[in-house]
């Protein structure tokens, strides 16, 4: 009996916790005054909405406990030019609808529009525009966070590789990057020592990397576009990675590099429009290569003799000048499960209708090697010599060099559609370097990355 009523009396005490809980948490109106921000954030209780006037509220700020600061859009909150502008420490903290710059110049210690860092979990930075910061947001350490719906505008005072990132993702798992337009910073998104992240739906333009991927496990980068970067999608160093349904358009140098990437699952992505590689493969192993669109590039894919066992089929090769760039003298067949790629200057016919060509596809011949490895050669490519070579190769199959075969090409190409207003914008795209009106025209974008 006595425990019964101890018992009733605990449930009693915890239900009027709760609701006084409930009675003190609830919003608060932050006028646009010196220090008034401050002072807010630091009277705030567990759940309190903080309800920012329209107009510039001082920072920096740190948030240490689970409040939101809703800036509806109208709100300005600005740094003084040293740290970060919001810090997030505590759990289940939300920033949204503000205006946020002025965070200091430091890379040290990484001073961002919005830094999120331990014990810092579940935080969500949304619908903000982080302007003029040397990162956008940071994403240290922290648990579960969702950064969404922003616009993040980086700083363009600073050479390319000496500005910071748009979203920096550091030992971070559980993070997930949607729907943010980023541009003019160094990397949009450079992911670091993370796992089980999740980047979809991004708009890139106007920086070196797209999305930066180091020693990043178990995650997936779906439904991005890339416009007029340096280089699109750089996978490095990372295992276990989901790529669907990207696109690159009018990227500098690569759409795809997998550099040490592997069991990648790379799908539905297309890549167009002058970059000098659609797609880079090093030293990258157990992939999976299905269903992609590799267009008016100067090489459709640069596949080195160091990636084993790697499967492709399914991908389209169209208008590249050179289709493939494979530098190596064993056999390598690229179809899988007896359905190989659509090659644009493959000649073939469909005698039997069953979708794939009578005859196999070879992308390289012994002259390919030779100009690959001694370039000077390109002045005899219209002598009959080497017009009899080309001739007798494809004749005599027998005495082509080692290289990739496709035993079943495709005969119609897999399309991937474009939305309207991102082909309205990788037509009116004109990015420095291709205006080459800066020094970061230049720029290698894989030296020292």
């Amino acid at each position: 009996m006595v425990h019964t009523r101890f018992l009733r009396s605990a449930i009693a005490a915890l239900v009027i916790a709760a609701a006084c809980a409930v009675a003190v948490a609830g919003e608060r109106v932050v006028p646009a005054e010196p220090g008034a921000l401050a002072r807010a954030v630091a009277e705030a209780e567990p759940g309190d909405v903080l309800l920012l006037e329209p107009g510039r509220h001082d920072g920096p700020v740190v948030l240490d406990r689970p409040v939101t600061l809703d800036g509806a859009g109208r709100a300005i909150v600005q740094g003084n030019g040293e740290g970060s502008v919001i810090v997030v420490t505590g759990t289940d903290v939300t920033v949204r609808g503000l205006e946020i710059r002025g965070s200091g110049s430091s890379h040290q210690r990484i001073d961002s529009g919005v830094r999120l860092i331990p014990p810092a979990t579940r935080a969500r930075i949304e619908d903000n525009r982080i302007v003029g910061n040397l990162h956008g947001v940071d994403v240290h350490g922290a648990l579960d966070s969702v950064v969404t719906g922003n616009t993040i505008v980086g700083r363009t005072d600073f050479r390319m590789n000496d500005r910071g990132n748009g979203i920096y993702v550091w030992k971070a798992p559980g993070t997930v990057i949607e729907g943010n337009d980023i541009s003019f910073g160094r990397d949009g998104i450079f992911s670091n020592a993370s796992s089980k992240g999740t980047y979809r739906n991004n708009l890139f333009r106007d920086l070196r990397f797209a999305v930066h991927y180091m020693y990043t496990n178990d995650s997936e980068v779906s439904g991005n576009v890339s416009i007029g970067n340096h280089l699109g999608f750089a996978l490095m160093f990372s295992n276990r990675i989901v790529v669907h349904d990207n696109l690159s358009l009018r990227d500098r140098a690569h759409g795809f590099m997998l550099n040490y990437a592997n069991n990648v699952d790379m799908r539905g992505n297309l890549v167009r429009g002058g970059t000098e590689k659609c797609t880079f493969i090093y030293n990258a192993h157990r992939n999976a290569i299905v269903g992609n669109r590799f267009e008016n590039c100067e090489i459709g894919i640069h596949f080195t003799a160091g990636s084993e066992r790697n499967r492709l089929g399914g991908n389209a090769f169209i208008g590249n000048r050179n289709q493939v760039k494979y530098v190596g003298t064993r056999y390598i067949e690229w179809s899988d499960g007896g359905r190989g790629n659509y090659w644009s200057d493959h000649p073939a016919f469909d005698l039997d209708g069953d979708g794939l060509a009578d005859s196999p596809f070879r992308p390289n011949d012994l002259m390919d090697h030779i100009l690959w490895s001694q370039p000077a050669a390109k002045l005899l490519l219209g002598s009959p010599a080497v017009q009899l070579v080309r001739w007798s190769q494809a004749t005599f199959p027998a005495i082509l060099p080692g290289g990739v075969v496709d035993s079943h090409p495709l005969m119609a190409a897999p399309e991937i559609a474009v939305p309207a207003p991102v082909a309205e914008m990788e037509a009116a795209a004109q990015p420095a370097w291709l205006q080459k009106r800066t020094e970061d025209a230049d720029l290698d974008p894989v030296a020292g990355h």
